[in-house]
């Protein structure tokens, strides 16, 4: 089996924003505003006179994503309206430059590597816009590929491209060869990633993909008995119920979910890419803001066990959703549902036996606590080992509480 070394590091990212940014922005009822809602091509893209980001949206966004905690930014560059947030060189008029007299997407670039972000790209493969589309498949392929072309040229070194669509004509010849053989000409290292849907979660593809993905569904160890080269994964997930801005879409996850979600995928070793749906200027709600907040908090305490940490065989015995990863002679126990210690009056669960069993044939040092340094007990007979997984003090509840494991070697 190839491994290739841009695709360890892509997992080493653990966590990124996925941004859904366009014309529907404006509109404010999703992403897919213009197909759902039936809305004609000269009344929907009139929305490009209004589109009108700030000048420091992407400051501000990879701002965000940075105090999230996040290490790459995957922005939808052109979605399934045909519309392009950067310059198309004159293969389409629907583009930011031609509407506000601005590329985004060098913006969004810019923005990144100020703040050490990785900037990837999301690119649509249908297009409800483009005729060739459905009267010209060929011809459409070939406006596709020098539009991905641009992105792969134009704007330096990127993490990689992020394509959606290839649902919408299952029994189509995309001529993926040729997309993916552009790519590579230009951008060796990118990551290729194509989104395989709802329906197909965590499914191999063409061999140059570099990523499997799952769309909203919890990832789970990769088969790749076979394979001929290692791929890694990744799940997008969304805040509500859409993934561009919609106004009156109210229906938001927890944050301890989202917590959860990012804690989920690293136990498989998936990344968790989170998405945001910026409003029409580019400045996000501030439920999302607080969001990223919030797991940023979380992520700030525990980023050592994040990162570069990767699953291990290790299983924990007695609780299906406590965990090991591990990284050389340290292991990471994530520790999910552990209460707060308090009064009754207070407090919905109590203090009991919460405990930890798993089998380790290294000698264990010492295990701590990542959110306040304390020692944790435990007790370590031959290769059981127990781990006495104490709840939070009054005044702290992280969600997922992580314990430090340092072994001998």
């Amino acid at each position: 089996m190839i491994i290739k070394q841009y695709i360890k590091d892509f997992e080493n990212l653990g966590f990124g924003m996925f941004v859904h940014f366009g014309l529907y922005s404006v509109l404010g009822k999703g992403e897919w505003a213009m197909h759902l809602l039936n809305i004609p091509d000269e009344e929907y893209f009139k929305l490009a006179e209004m589109f009108r980001p700030a000048p420091d949206w992407a400051e501000q966004l990879v701002t965000a994503a940075k105090n999230a905690g996040c290490r790459y930014i995957t922005l939808t560059t052109r979605h399934h309206d045909g519309y392009s947030l950067y310059d198309t060189c004159g293969l389409n008029p629907l583009d930011a430059p031609h509407s506000c007299g601005r590329d985004l997407v060098r913006e969004f670039v810019d923005a990144c590597r100020a703040q050490g972000i990785i900037p990837f790209f999301y690119h649509t493969l249908l297009d409800w816009h483009e005729k060739s589309f459905e009267e010209d498949f060929p011809e459409y392929l070939r406006y596709l590929r020098k539009s991905v072309e641009i992105l792969c040229t134009n704007y330096g070194k990127i993490g990689g491209l992020w394509f959606d669509g290839m649902w919408s004509k299952p029994d189509a010849d995309w001529e993926e060869d040729a997309l993916y053989a552009c790519i590579r000409a230009h951008q060796p290292e990118a990551m290729i990633i194509n989104n395989t849907g709802l329906g197909a979660q965590g499914a191999l593809g063409h061999i140059e993909l570099d990523s499997v993905t799952f769309e909203r569904g919890k990832p789970q160890p990769l088969n790749m008995e076979g394979a001929p080269k290692y791929v890694a994964s990744e799940m997008c997930q969304v805040f509500a119920d859409h993934w561009g801005y919609a106004q009156e879409d109210l229906n938001y996850k927890s944050p301890a979910d989202m917590i959860r979600d990012l804690a989920v995928c690293r136990r498989y070793g998936s990344n968790l890419l989170m998405n945001v749906g910026p409003m029409g200027d580019g400045t996000l709600r501030l439920m999302d803001k607080a969001i990223y907040d919030l797991m940023g908090q979380w992520i700030k305490i525990n980023g050592e066990a994040v990162y570069e940490p990767h699953p291990c065989e290790i299983e924990v015995e007695n609780k299906q959703e406590d965990f090991l990863l591990e990284k050389d002679n340290i292991y990471y126990l994530f520790c999910d549902h552990l209460p707060m210690s308090a009064d009754p009056n207070v407090a919905l669960k109590q203090e009991g036996e919460y405990r930890d069993i798993f089998t380790m044939s290294k000698k264990i040092k010492t295990i701590t606590w990542l959110d306040n340094g304390a020692p944790v007990e435990f007790e370590q007979n031959g290769d059981c080992v127990t781990v006495k997984t104490v709840p939070y003090a009054y005044g702290r509840q992280l969600v997922v509480r992580v314990a430090k494991i340092e072994t001998e070697e």
